[in-house]
């Protein structure tokens, strides 16, 4: 009897889904039917496409800003430097004549030194992270401003502008979309080697080829959409290539680890032998580094800097962390949980967009959306201690 109801629990696990990420996706699919239905044009791969390339500084942002919330902090200078940033990248291009490569290497380089900076006044001095960024919010904002001598710096030469602008060819998408089902597949299978080299039951492998054909269809499909437009947006492959990067330090490293430590509980963190300081410095330098990359991607598809490049752009990356299941007290997010937080975001905009609905009605729906999804992780946190 006691085998059979092992069986059954076993059984029971294999099916066992996250309720949260399914509810996200689920709610994401719900926008996507609610827009179609209100504006033909919303399911176009024209809009898609136009969607993916739009939500990817978003994406970008929320990639650097998991680590930091996770680690029990918050960044809120990463929209004001994401326009500064921008700022010098068009500068050097525009008014200095530098080619694409140097404009990059410098662009990024400042985006790690603001990260080196702020993050030793937090790890080292003991600042709290929310005025520290705060300051610098207010700082790079002014630094864009006296910079620029508050104008518009554009046009960006073609090389550089293709960052934003440019996509993927119908071959390289297609690799692409191999590429990405061939990772999917192996990683199902390594997951199901690991479980069975450490003795954990291991789901049918009906279920595992189950998986990888649904994996593999939304991928093809993907690809199929894109390329019957123009193909895949590169700043898109970006935040693929960003996710696949800081999905596998969060999860396979021991630098990612010891970053949910720290923020699940930062004295059992101290007393276990975790330099605190160092890994807070270094997750603020990943997060300003990201923001700086953002900040050429944005750049790039505006074909200019302006004044108000990257405004609100650190309540959007917040925002598609906290939908996508980070939770603000810190110690648990996904990178994935944030894409899909990004697309929700993204999808909200573009949809409304399309609506011509007027623009506060999106701060009123995004700003519900965010009370919303910190509610629910409230709920599900009280939920989740009462039952243990």
């Amino acid at each position: 009897m006691d085998t059979v109801t092992t069986k059954q629990a076993r059984r029971a696990n294999w099916f066992k889904f996250d309720a949260r990420a399914y509810t996200m996706i689920g709610a994401l699919l719900a926008i996507w039917v609610l827009f179609s239905l209100l504006h033909e044009r919303f399911l176009t791969a024209t809009n898609l496409s136009n969607l993916f390339l739009q939500m990817s500084v978003t994406a970008i942002l929320a990639i650097g800003m998991v680590l930091v919330i996770v680690a029990g902090h918050i960044d809120l200078s990463i929209g004001s430097l994401v326009g500064f940033t921008g700022g010098v990248a068009a500068m050097l291009n525009v008014w200095y004549d530098w080619s694409t490569i140097p404009v990059i290497v410098v662009t990024v380089a400042i985006g790690a030194a603001a990260g080196l900076v702020q993050g030793w006044i937090i790890a080292y001095k003991a600042v709290p992270a929310f005025i520290v960024t705060l300051g610098g919010m207010l700082v790079f904002r002014g630094l864009l401003f006296g910079s620029t001598g508050s104008v518009t710096v554009a046009p960006l030469s073609p090389s550089l502008k293709s960052i934003g602008q440019s996509y993927t060819s119908d071959v390289v998408g297609w690799i692409f979309g191999i590429a990405g089902l061939l990772v999917a597949a192996y990683l199902v299978i390594l997951k199901r080697a690991s479980r069975r080299k450490y003795g954990f039951d291991v789901e049918p492998l009906a279920i595992s080829l189950l998986r990888m054909i649904l994996v593999g269809a939304l991928i093809l499909g993907f690809v199929a959409v894109m390329n019957s437009y123009k193909g895949i947006p590169v700043p898109f492959v970006m935040v693929v290539v960003l996710a696949l990067v800081f999905t596998f330090i969060s999860k396979n490293t021991t630098f990612g680890r010891q970053v949910y430590a720290i923020g699940g509980n930062a004295e059992a963190a101290r007393l276990s032998g975790i330099n605190i300081r160092r890994k807070v410095l270094l997750v603020f330098v990943l997060c300003n580094t990201l923001a700086a990359v953002a900040a050429l991607v944005l750049t790039a598809r505006l074909n200019a800097a302006t004044m108000s490049a990257g405004q609100n752009y650190e309540l959007d990356a917040i925002a598609a962390c906290v939908i996508g299941g980070t939770s603000l007290v810190g110690g648990s997010g996904t990178i994935v949980g944030a894409l899909i937080g990004a697309l929700v975001m993204g999808s909200l905009d573009n949809g409304m967009s399309l609506m011509n609905m007027e623009s506060f009605w999106q701060y009123i729906v995004k700003g519900g959306i965010l009370v919303l999804a910190v509610y629910v992780d409230i709920y599900s946190r009280k939920r989740k201690k009462a039952q243990s």
